[in-house]
């Protein structure tokens, strides 16, 4: 189980076709439209004081509005299977990086995110949080470098590792179904880089030494999602004007 806060992210979550399997709520959040059609599609709606919501939030101003749901996870050999472009967070420890990856890999075309056991947590808050929606519509799975080369193998995927040492982005062959691999924001692929049969650069001419990994990651997986083709050409519609 992991647990989500907030109208935006109960929105997304229900746009995505999940339902929480509990709802906790002050007595001024009840009023909220979603959460009366959430409590009408049969969701248990409690309402607690804003004292144990405050208890329940990890958040410095809590929003009242607490949900509880199930984790979702799929094997790599399905996560690789069920997308052209799938991401790999290589042991990511940052949440923050790890929610710009997600997000930016929903927004690119990915189906499918593939983390590695010894980073962040899919479900922790703040990467929920951060992927602002796009935890709710990718694939996840958890694995070991020697799992993902041997689900690459099974399936045919191409595994691209994104590392200073690389041949620029612009210049590598993007190959479909491709795993873009992307380091730990200090230690790089690290144990990952024996599983990646391309590495690739992000060409810099400023003065900075290095990029997030997940601004990296973003420019890589744009980059990656031209080249294939996975973008689509009707926008996304906006989604009500839920706001946490």
């Amino acid at each position: 189980m992991f647990a989500f806060e907030g109208v935006t992210l109960l929105a997304e979550a229900r746009s995505a076709g999940i339902l929480p399997d509990e709802l906790f709520v002050t007595e001024d959040a009840y009023d909220d439209s979603l959460v009366r059609t959430l409590e009408s599609d049969g969701v248990p709606t409690y309402i607690v004081e804003p004292s144990s919501a405050a208890q329940l939030s990890d958040l410095s101003t809590p929003t009242g509005i607490i949900a509880v749901a199930r984790q979702s996870w799929s094997g790599v050999w399905d996560a690789l299977n069920d997308s052209q472009l799938t991401i790999v967070l290589a042991d990511i420890g940052d949440p923050a990086n790890a929610g710009t990856i997600l997000r930016s890999a929903d927004a690119f075309g990915c189906k499918a995110a593939i983390f590695g056991s010894l980073g962040i947590e899919p479900y922790h808050p703040k990467v929920v949080r951060g992927s602002m929606g796009a935890i709710f519509r990718l694939r996840l799975a958890l694995c070991e470098p020697a799992e993902l080369s041997d689900a690459a193998l099974a399936t045919g995927a191409a595994v691209v590792g994104l590392t200073a040492a690389g041949a620029p982005i612009g210049k590598i062959a993007w190959l479909t179904p491709l795993a873009l691999v992307v380091g730990h924001e200090r230690l790089g692929l690290g144990r990952w880089e024996s599983c990646c049969s391309t590495l690739a650069a992000i060409p810099m001419s400023g003065a900075a030494e290095s990029l997030s990994a997940g601004v990296a990651a973003s420019i890589a997986l744009y980059q990656a999602s031209h080249a294939m083709g996975c973008q689509e050409s009707v926008q996304r519609p906006k989604s009500q004007d839920y706001r946490a």
